[in-house]
C-alpha cells in the first residue's frame, strides 16, 4: 500500500521566493483550468481534455506575454496542477452520479492567493533527488534543507511541498510499502480487543483498561482566546494583522499536533498488541451539532479511527466496525440481557436479570467486542449465543443455556 511520510524543510529566504512563484503558477494554472471548463459548459459545448488544457495553458501560454512567468517554475509542476483540477471535476461528477462514497461534493471553486494552505507536486520524472548531505533537491528552487525525523523505508515515487497555515514547510513523500517487511516488524498475535470511544475517557478497553482524554484544544483555550483577541483588535490588511493570523495559526497548529502524535502512539500500540479491534462506527457530525460539538472535535475520533483502518491493513490485523445504533450501553456483558437506556451521568448500573455491578464504558467495550464477533468463552465458542425462540415465561430475556459446554 502507498503511504505518505511528511518532514519539515526549513527553504532559505531564496527558496522561498522560488516555491511562492511554483505555488502561484500552478494556483493560475489551476484556476485557467477551472474557467476553461467553465466557459465550455456556459457554451454547452464538450470538456477540453486535459491533453489540450495543456497544450493551450501551458506550452501556448508560456509564449504570450501576459503568461510568459509560467517559464520560471518547473513544468511538472503546472501538469500536476492540470491533472489536479480534472481529479477534481472527476470526483465531483461521480458524487453528482453517487458512485463515490462520502458527503456530496461540490464543482471545483477558483483558488485565491489569500489562501493560507499551498502546495505543488513532483513527481518521478521532474528530476528531484536526495543529496548526500541529506537535502531535498527541487528543479528551479534548490537544495533544501530537510529535518529527517525517520528514515525512509523505500524510494519515494513523488514528493509534494506544502506550506501550511502556520507558514512552515513540509515534504510528503509517497511510499510503496513493502508487504514482507511490515509482516515482519508486526509478529502475529491471538489477541483481541473492544475498543469503547468517549470525552470523560479518550478510550476504554474491553479488559478494563482507561486512557484519559488528553484534552489538547481546552488545555490550551487560555492562550488561544488571547491570540484571537489581539487579532481581532488588528487593522485588516495590516502587516501586523498578517503577524497576529501567523500566531494564532501556529497555536491551533500546535494543538493539531499534538491530537495528531497521541493517536499515532495509541493507534500504532493497539495494532501492535492485538490481532483483532472492534471499534463503534461513531456519528461524529451529528454529534458535532450538539452541546459536545467542542469536546468530540477535540477527542478527534474520526481521525484516530482512520489511523486504525491504514495500519490494520498494512499490517494485517482485523478492524472491525458495529453499527452506531448498537446498544452496547444497554446490554449487560454477562448474561446478554437489555436493560433499557441510561442517562449520561449513569457511570454504574446493576444488571436486574443477573445482579452484575458493571461500569458503564467497560461494559460497552465488552459488547462492542462481542457485537464485532472477537469475543469468545473459555470453551472456544461466541459469548453472546445465536438466536433463540423465547419461551412464553422468557419474554425479554435471551439468557445464556445452562448446560455445560462440550468438551
Amino acid at each position: 500500500m502507498q503511504l505518505r511520510y511528511a518532514f519539515r524543510l526549513y527553504p532559505d529566504p531564496g527558496q522561498r521566493t522560488a516555491l511562492a512563484k511554483a505555488f502561484g503558477c500552478a494556483r493560475v494554472v489551476f484556476n485557467d483550468a477551472v474557467r476553461a471548463r467553465e466557459d465550455a459548459r456556459k457554451a454547452q459545448q464538450p470538456f477540453p481534455k486535459i491533453g489540450e488544457l495543456s497544450t493551450r495553458l501551458i506550452t501556448q501560454a508560456k509564449q504570450t506575454t501576459s503568461r510568459s512567468w509560467l517559464g520560471e517554475v518547473s513544468a511538472i509542476v503546472l501538469q500536476q496542477s492540470l491533472r489536479d483540477a480534472e481529479t477534481a471535476y472527476r470526483n465531483f461528477f461521480a458524487s453528482l452520479k453517487g458512485t463515490r462514497k462520502g458527503p456530496k461534493l461540490g464543482a471545483p471553486r477558483f483558488k485565491s492567493r489569500k489562501d493560507t494552505r499551498q502546495s505543488i507536486r513532483f513527481t518521478a520524472n521532474a528530476r528531484w533527488s536526495l543529496t548526500e548531505s541529506g537535502r531535498l533537491n527541487l528543479p528551479k528552487i534548490g537544495a533544501v534543507k530537510v529535518k529527517w525525523s525517520r528514515t525512509l523505508p523505500a524510494t519515494p515515487t513523488s514528493v509534494t511541498v506544502v506550506k501550511d497555515r502556520a507558514g512552515r514547510y513540509f515534504a510528503s513523500f509517497v511510499i510503496d510499502t513493502d508487504p514482507l517487511a511490515d509482516a515482519e516488524r508486526m509478529p502475529a498475535t491471538d489477541r483481541t480487543i473492544g475498543i469503547d470511544l468517549g470525552l470523560t475517557h479518550f478510550a476504554v478497553l474491553s479488559d478494563g483498561t482507561k486512557i484519559d482524554s488528553p484534552r489538547f484544544l481546552r488545555r490550551a483555550e487560555k492562550k488561544l482566546k488571547k491570540a484571537q483577541r489581539e487579532l481581532s483588535r488588528k487593522q485588516k490588511g495590516s502587516k501586523n494583522r498578517a503577524k497576529a493570523r501567523l500566531k494564532v495559526a501556529r497555536a491551533h497548529a500546535k494543538v493539531t499536533d499534538a491530537r495528531h502524535e497521541f493517536h499515532h502512539q495509541l493507534s500504532t500500540k493497539l495494532i501492535s498488541e492485538n490481532q483483532g479491534i472492534a471499534v463503534e462506527d461513531l456519528s461524529v457530525t451529528g454529534l458535532a451539532r450538539t452541546r459536545l460539538a467542542k469536546s468530540v472535535h477535540d477527542a478527534g475520533w474520526a481521525s484516530f479511527i482512520n489511523m486504525l483502518r491504514y495500519k490494520a491493513e498494512r499490517y494485517g490485523r482485523t478492524l472491525i466496525k458495529i453499527g452506531q445504533f448498537e446498544p452496547t450501553s444497554q446490554t449487560c456483558s454477562t448474561c446478554g440481557v437489555k436493560d433499557g437506556p441510561k442517562a449520561l451521568d449513569v457511570r454504574e448500573w446493576t444488571c436486574a436479570a443477573c445482579g452484575t455491578v458493571h461500569d458503564r464504558d467497560i461494559n460497552a467495550a465488552i459488547n462492542v467486542k462481542t457485537a464485532a464477533g472477537l469475543a469468545v468463552s473459555a470453551c472456544g465458542a461466541p459469548v453472546r449465543p445465536g438466536a433463540i425462540p423465547a419461551q412464553r415465561e422468557e419474554t425479554g430475556s435471551h439468557g445464556f443455556p445452562t448446560a455445560p459446554c462440550a468438551a
